[in-house]
């Protein structure tokens, strides 16, 4: 059933795109990447080494001032240790986190995988202070940089390096704008085992600060309310958040989970960037492998793996065509940190070459974890 709402709703898109096209109101962009990696425990260990080649179309149609429309998917071809080594590689590649499996692997064999997926397909309605948006979307409540609290619809990974996009969810949200320093929004989310997720949000702006408070219901287990902010602190940018998820179930007699983030970022005169952010939690994720460390598909409320987590940046814009890079994060629930120096280069127009190195190192119940990866990339715009 749920196939079949998809492919009504993509050919009502494709027909509406094919018009708008003749209007000449369809915009079409994406990017093609090139990327190598290497992963390693250390230099005498042994390397896995893989490639991914990633292919990204956006859609884009506009019918008068008021309707809009867009349908953005990803194709990926992946070769290398991992496909070889990982029986389920594939499926945990495959699997589709939305309530519309939009995700298939094309092809499927020992020594490569090839996965398109849609993650974006929406239809857009504006009229007066109103905006209606029903799809596969984007739903930022963020505030902060790195760990989002109040990014109840989409948690991301701050670790993963290709896929600037982050992920979407099939949703419909509303937003209502009183006046242009306020809105209120209402959404809803499915997701594949049908969980829901429904909150509302109002953002408006005091004192210099956009600030937001925010209540819902999270994947149909918590209750959960928040409340973000960002604006300036004399030369600094100053932003935070706060969320508090309190289980369904036993509600009066279990300890929910809170979150609080506060960070600082100032652009210096060179348009270099230091970033400083920190987090604690009452009641982190028990981290078991890796994977949920690196790929993030976790809820807001399991950002955190230690009580304590404190970030740090700094960008230096080298040149207008070099900018290098080094991050770091502590953690001290773990006894380990992640630091992360990167290279980005622009080549040419529209092209660029990145290379980017990740270590983390720490404790993960009685075992001590150490992992290097290593990317190198190269990205066409168009």
């Amino acid at each position: 059933m749920r196939r079949v709402f998809l492919i009504i709703a993509l050919s009502l898109e494709a027909l509406f795109l094919a018009s708008a096209q003749e209007d000449k109101k369809v915009i079409v962009n994406g990017y093609v990447t090139s990327m190598q990696t290497v992963t390693f425990d250390s230099l005498k260990g042994s390397f896995i080494n893989d490639n991914l080649i990633h292919n990204r179309l956006n859609f884009k149609g506009y019918f008068g001032n008021h309707v809009s429309m867009g349908v953005e998917l990803r194709s990926r071809i992946f070769t290398g240790d991992m496909v070889r080594m990982n029986p389920g590689y594939s499926d945990m590649i495959g699997k589709d986190q939305g309530w519309i499996d939009l995700s298939w692997n094309i092809a499927d064999e020992k020594s490569f995988l090839i996965n398109t997926t849609i993650d974006r397909y929406w239809l857009d309605i504006n009229y007066s202070n109103i905006q209606v948006r029903l799809g596969r979307q984007r739903i930022n409540w963020g505030q902060t940089f790195v760990w989002n609290p109040n990014d109840i619809f989409n948690a991301y990974s701050f670790f993963d390096v290709d896929y600037p996009e982050r992920p979407g969810g099939d949703a419909i949200r509303i937003q209502y704008f009183p006046d242009y320093t306020s809105a209120l929004e209402l959404a809803v989310k499915a997701d594949y085992e049908d969980d829901v997720t429904a909150a509302a949000l109002y953002r408006f702006n005091k004192w210099g600060y956009d600030i937001q408070f925010l209540a819902g219901y999270v994947n149909s287990e918590d209750y959960v309310a928040g409340a973000g902010w960002s604006g300036a602190f004399r030369s600094l940018s100053f932003r935070g958040e706060v969320s508090w998820f309190q289980p369904v179930r036993h509600f009066s007699d279990t300890i929910g989970t809170g979150l609080f983030t506060i960070g600082f970022d100032r652009i210096l005169k060179d348009n270099s960037m230091i970033q400083l952010q920190a987090m604690y939690c009452n009641n982190p994720l028990d981290l078991t492998d890796f994977n949920s460390f690196y790929t993030g598909n976790l809820s807001a409320k399991d950002l955190a793996f230690s009580k304590f987590s404190i970030f740090g940046q700094f960008n230096f814009a080298a040149t207008p065509l070099l900018n290098l890079s080094i991050s770091g994060m502590w953690f001290p629930g773990l006894k380990g940190y992640f630091a992360g120096p990167s290279v980005d280069y622009s080549v040419a127009e529209n092209i660029d070459f990145s290379l980017i190195w990740q270590h983390f190192k720490g404790r993960m119940g009685e075992e001590s974890l150490r992992i290097n990866l290593g990317f190198l990339r190269l990205k066409y715009n168009f």
